[in-house]
């Protein structure tokens, strides 16, 4: 295997750590709330807590990353996330977790942004949608470890103790840190081509005065809505169809299984023209899942409603961050400062998603309302794949 497959692996563990601690609480809502006594509310900002430090952390991340290089900047990342995983297991109260969780936020952009950096780096044409396709399946996977061995499994084991659990994802993190050190160990330092102090807001400027950039970023917003909003949630949706914990925890992992393969399928085939027919496919498949879901559906057609949703989760953000790397001002050089304002735009949807879900349902009672608007999300992005294909034309 050569040196850029085994950075592959090591961005890909780093992913997948990254997936086991974001989607950690979702099986946990009904321990966490019943032992730290809040709403479904609090549990909606708890959620969200990571998404808005994120915010403000992702391009400060990005500028790091093009300053010193993936191999410390994703290793920093590593070390945040774990941190956060120990701390989560230590928090007994409504604050203590909020913070603990919130730190993620300074993690997170710098393995989110740092990742299609490394690709960028180090693949080319087709194989660079595969390698993306690749590394993007991590968080689906650490997401269904969570899922699926969370309640059967880890929880009965640690004897109901949600704190060692949520500790155990924090060891993975820091074990992630290591492996991609070692995997890393030959990576020379890029500096930024800019002069860093003096030059940064241009570059800045410049990016954001590029109109594909600008809806891609609106987009992002939308996108990350859905994902976060849809991912932390669902298995309280499920339970509201009638499901136990432990079903609604299985049934949840289906769309995360069915991403991953979307993950490693769709990428790779978004490759000019085509890849504005396949965003539109995905944006219509969330849309279809969303919808399907206010019907309540069972048994088979629960299934089929879980396969779309699947399908989207697993390739919209790749689909659409690969589209902003490969728009010609931005490209290999501007990757990292890219990949930062992405994730800062996106996690504005990233906080928005939990919250409104959480906030609708106590209004009503139920997630129809919540549904209603992720679908309407979905109709936006529909609607932007025209205007973007329009100006990426000599793509």
């Amino acid at each position: 295997m050569t040196n850029r497959w085994w950075k592959l692996a090591g961005v890909w563990f780093l992913y997948m750590s990254f997936g086991l601690s974001m989607a950690s609480l979702a099986p946990l809502v009904e321990e966490v709330e019943s032992s730290l006594r809040f709403s479904h509310a609090a549990m909606g900002s708890i959620m969200a807590a990571w998404q808005f430090i994120y915010l403000f952390a992702a391009i400060p991340a990005g500028l790091l990353l093009d300053r010193i290089g993936a191999k410390w900047g994703l290793a920093a990342g590593a070390l945040v996330i774990g941190v956060s995983g120990m701390f989560r297991g230590v928090a007994d109260s409504y604050v203590e977790l909020l913070l603990a969780v919130s730190l993620f936020g300074l993690g997170g952009p710098l393995i989110s942004a740092g990742a299609p950096k490394v690709v960028s780096e180090n693949f080319t044409g087709s194989q660079r949608g595969f390698a993306m396709g690749i590394y993007i399946s991590g968080p689906g996977v650490g997401a269904m470890i969570a899922l699926l061995a969370t309640q059967p499994i880890l929880l009965p084991m640690m004897d109901g103790n949600w704190q060692r659990l949520l500790q155990l994802w924090g060891l993975t993190s820091l074990a992630a840190g290591g492996f991609w050190l070692w995997v890393a160990r030959h990576e020379q330092r890029h500096r930024s081509e800019s002069r860093f102090v003096r030059e940064v807001f241009a570059n800045l400027k410049s990016l954001l005065r590029i109109p594909a950039v600008q809806l891609i970023l609106v987009m992002s917003i939308a996108v990350f809505g859905i994902n976060h909003g849809m991912g932390n949630w669902l298995v309280e949706i499920l339970k509201q169809l009638g499901l136990t914990a432990e079903q609604a925890s299985l049934w949840a992992a289906v769309p995360v299984g069915v991403g991953i393969l979307s993950a490693l399928t769709l990428p790779r085939l978004a490759t000019g023209r085509r890849r504005f027919h396949i965003l539109i496919v995905l944006f219509s498949a969330s849309v279809v899942g969303s919808t399907l879901l206010l019907f309540q559906p069972t048994g088979l057609i629960l299934l089929m409603t879980l396969v779309f949703e699947g399908i989207a989760a697993g390739s919209m953000m790749t689909v659409l961050l690969l589209t902003l790397v490969e728009v010609p001002e931005v490209g290999e050089r501007r990757a990292g400062t890219a990949g930062g304002f992405f994730f800062a735009a996106a996690e504005i949807g990233g906080v928005g998603g939990p919250v409104l879900l959480g906030s609708l349902f106590a209004l009503n009672g139920n997630f129809d309302l919540s549904l209603a608007a992720l679908a309407l999300l979905g109709v936006f992005l529909i609607a932007a794949v025209f205007p973007l294909r329009g100006w990426l034309k000599p793509m």
